[in-house]
């Protein structure tokens, strides 16, 4: 990489807090983390519009990434058939609610889709008929593979992994925060599915549950699926899936049904703050190249220390070369600054400093740096480093 000319006193004025946010700040990568800690190159996380809460009146808004399966519209209700034979279902939609017919059979999402995280909101029959599994008795399928009981358990026992927001079969709620009969009552559910390779189980998959605020699974495995009356054994889901709704013969009804798809977990090949060697060495050598192509838009000091900042992840000789060799002639530069004049550059040598004993540290360039010493001299000639209390 072939160096060109290196201004002298016009340089780019970057302060301390610039410092904070950018490289140079906390640990840098490692083997297994290809992020440095607070790095202001990992992506911002997208910006999404939170939506509002329910009442008992009216259904809240969904958040601005959610995809809507039912929202209230009557024609919405194209989204969904019937699990039998995937003919339209004789599910019903009244005052804006999806209402089991009993008797028509489960219901289906013509969408298919796996890990998400899904609010659903039900409500059991005003009317109080029966008891245990027999009273506002209903399901939500994640995946069609495995259920989220919905029943009427105000002040209705039943058998603890059939009740309310159990995964049914597997794991009862940990606690029971329904509501009375006739009301609406919301599940928060975040769903993982579970990972098998080559016919090993790598992830079980999980299942979280938000019962009207209450949490009520906690990160609970899968074990298989779950099911009536057997235990299930772990299995492989498929890549994806509909969200079914059970007709258990009660008229259970549904309204604001959504979800939000969630990225690969590590073990797919998504991104995590610890990854593999191999995974974490790739992922530095991309934000490397990024660092330096953004560094090859800059000029002077902003250059040089981008390309430092490259090194971090990923070395590379060209970019070394060429910010050791600038570094060098800003120090060389600074020493030629007359005493009377130079504070006017005490933030670029203070910014341009830290840098260095950043890089230095964490031994990314040589600890006998001569800009780097030629730095520190002018930064005690002037008594600018920060007294200790």
């Amino acid at each position: 990489m072939k160096r060109s000319a290196f201004p002298t006193l016009a340089l780019s004025l970057l302060t301390t807090a610039a410092l904070a946010e950018g490289g140079f700040y906390g640990d840098p990568p490692d083997a297994t983390h290809p992020w440095a800690i607070h790095d202001m190159n990992r992506p911002q996380p997208m910006r999404v519009e939170p939506g509002t809460f329910s009442s008992q009146e009216k259904p809240g808004t969904p958040p601005s990434d959610a995809i809507i399966l039912f929202g209230g519209k009557a024609e919405e209700i194209e989204k969904w058939i019937s699990d039998k034979n995937g003919e339209p279902t004789k599910w019903v939609v009244k005052e804006s609610v999806l209402q089991c017919v009993p008797g028509s059979g489960y219901v289906r999402t013509k969408e298919e889709f796996a890990d998400c995280q899904l609010h659903i909101e039900w409500s059991a029959p005003s009317k109080v008929e029966g008891n245990s599994q027999g009273r506002g008795n209903s399901g939500v399928f994640l995946m069609g593979q495995v259920e989220v009981q919905v029943l009427d358990n105000y002040n209705n026992p039943s058998y603890p992994d059939g009740m309310a927001s159990s995964i049914y079969g597997i794991n009862p709620p940990m606690a029971n925060p329904l509501r009375a009969p006739g009301e609406w009552q919301s599940y928060d559910i975040i769903f993982r599915r579970p990972i098998f390779k080559d016919g090993k189980e790598l992830d079980p998959g999980y299942i979280t549950v938000f019962v009207n605020g209450v949490l009520t699974q906690d990160h609970t495995p899968l074990e298989g699926g779950g099911g009536h009356m057997k235990r299930s054994k772990p299995k492989a889901f498929p890549d994806q899936g509909p969200l079914k709704l059970q007709d258990h013969g009660n008229p259970v009804r549904y309204r604001n049904i959504w979800y939000r798809p969630l990225p690969k977990r590590a073990i797919e090949g998504g991104e995590a703050s610890r990854m593999s060697e191999a995974a974490t060495a790739a992922k530095r050598a991309e934000i490397a190249k990024s660092i330096r192509e953004d560094a090859a838009k800059l000029e002077g000091n902003a250059k040089m220390l981008r390309l430092f900042e490259s090194i971090c992840y990923e070395a590379n000789a060209d970019a070394q070369e060429f910010a050791l060799a600038a570094v060098t002639d800003f120090a060389t530069a600074m020493k030629a600054v007359p005493a009377d004049k130079i504070a006017a550059q005490k933030g670029e040598i203070l910014h341009v400093t830290k840098a260095l004993r950043y890089l230095t540290q964490f031994k990314f360039v040589p600890q006998d740096l001569a800009a780097k010493q030629d730095l520190e001299a002018i930064i005690k000639a002037q008594d600018w480093e920060p007294k200790k209390k």
